[in-house]
């Protein structure tokens, strides 16, 4: 049996937050690249510290021997129209399709909370009817038919706390009202235990074949209790340790790879915790998480040989 084609990369969110400055703001982009690069990541996803003109990308990249996995694309398609979405999306698509990317981070601002401290998680915005239930959807078919042809990416949708699409029954109503063909999903385990998935590999199950890129991010479960409990915001949230890395939480990240594995997954496994790098140091943190990934790879690519 051939290997399992899944390629491990990571977020640089374990170095630098883009949206708190305050955690890792001062670190150079040229740290997180060569540490992660040392520890054995293939690839990065992007951050706001990255260049952004295509070919000085790819040359920054090309330096550390890592590969561009993906990029966050912040959409308004929830209260706006497709035809600005089609406008405004041309300069980060040109990137990542000048990178050889295959998918994109489509992550919903319109609305969210997720970058405001001061809001709490419950005060996200939500769907009142079917009728704007249809209409995102019919939005979000139109731009991921737009990205396959015009740029040959799939659109990852990146369900996220304090936006529209946030717990299980979202993404399941999300699900049921996209096209497969036209809307993929990114899986993220942190945000589905966050959002109310008790047990993420049973949501997972329910979606994968919507499945086209997964973040691994574990939880530490008492702390999210604890969120919800206070009412916190997503921000106070990560200051606090909502998440860190695989192997060192709540979430059974062997389930989660042997669901993928048996489903014939095929793409990025990312690691991604925002963290305070003050009190979880980013190569160590960032190396748990890589090697407790690489472990479960081969040890699924050793049951599946010995077959």
């Amino acid at each position: 049996m051939k290997p399992w084609n899944v390629r491990i990369g990571i977020n640089p969110i374990s170095w630098s937050n883009d949206d708190l400055p305050s955690l890792g703001g001062e670190t150079p982009l040229e740290t997180a690249l060569s540490e992660g690069a040392e520890i054995g990541f293939e690839g990065f996803e992007l951050g706001g510290k990255f260049p952004t003109d295509p070919q000085a990308l790819k040359a920054k990249l090309a330096e550390y021997g890592v590969a561009c996995v993906s990029g966050w694309y912040s959409g308004g398609l929830a209260e706006g129209r497709l035809e600005d979405e089609i406008s405004n999306c041309v300069a980060h698509m040109t990137k990542l399709q000048a990178q050889g990317c295959k998918v994109v981070v489509y992550g919903e601002v319109a609305g969210s909370v997720q970058g405001r401290i001061d809001v709490p998680v419950s005060k996200r915005p939500r769907f009142a009817t079917d009728a704007q239930w249809k209409g995102y959807a019919e939005r979000l078919n139109g731009f991921g038919s737009h990205l396959k042809s015009r740029y040959g990416i799939t659109l990852a949708y990146h369900h996220h706390m304090g936006a529209y699409v946030e717990s299980p029954a979202d993404i399941d109503r999300l699900m049921a009202e996209t096209d497969a063909d036209k809307v993929g999903l990114l899986f993220d385990t942190g945000h589905a235990y966050f959002g109310g998935a008790s047990d993420p590999v049973a949501l997972l199950k329910r979606h994968l074949g919507r499945v086209v890129h997964v973040h691994c991010k574990d939880v530490r479960a008492k702390v999210i209790a604890a969120a919800r409990n206070e009412n916190w915001s997503f921000l106070e949230g990560v200051i606090n340790g909502t998440f860190t890395v695989p192997g060192d939480g709540a979430i059974d990240f062997d389930a989660v790879l042997g669901t993928l594995h048996a489903a014939g997954y095929e793409g990025w496994l990312v690691v991604e915790a925002e963290q305070d790098p003050a009190v979880a140091p980013s190569y160590r943190y960032a190396k748990l998480g890589h090697d407790t990934l690489r472990a479960l790879v081969a040890r699924l690519n050793a049951s599946g040989a010995a077959r």
